[in-house]
């Protein structure tokens, strides 16, 4: 199964770096990786404002970012797909717009991450598919 390291910079509500680590691996499993691995934030806006500004010039927060750890396209998949910034503020006001769960919010926002590890984008309509099958199947799991 898929090592999932999480690093809390801000501290998660009790119980979701467990439920974290076992569906998001069982989704890693799923699409085929299940022998990676992968780490995940857990950070405020601040810091994921910082890092976004540093990375893609944009001062602004974000909800999640993704740092593979080789180029989409590359015939060799090194064992650690990448890093997942997760900002716990940024989540918890999504997950109250949308009316869930700050662990769903979490969930949907890791399967979205991963999806990009694994070299995908969302620049249309038809490629925004494949990251609404992964963010339903996390929830599913």
């Amino acid at each position: 199964m898929a090592q999932i390291d999480i690093i809390a910079d801000k501290k998660p509500p009790s119980g979701l770096r467990t439920l974290l680590r076992r569906k998001l691996a069982a989704l890693m499993d799923e699409l085929g990786h299940g022998d990676k691995e992968l780490t995940v934030i857990f950070c405020s806006d601040d810091q994921i404002r910082e890092l976004k500004r540093q990375h893609w010039g944009e001062n602004t927060a974000t909800d999640v970012l993704s740092f593979p750890t080789f180029e989409p396209g590359d015939p060799f998949v090194p064992p650690h797909l990448g890093d997942v910034w997760i900002s716990l503020d940024t989540a918890a006001r999504q997950a109250e717009e949308a009316e869930h769960s700050l662990a769903e919010e979490v969930l949907i926002l890791a399967a979205h991450a991963l999806w990009h590890l694994l070299g995908h984008d969302h620049q249309n309509d038809e490629s925004w598919q494949g990251f609404k099958q992964v963010q339903e199947r996390i929830l599913q799991i």
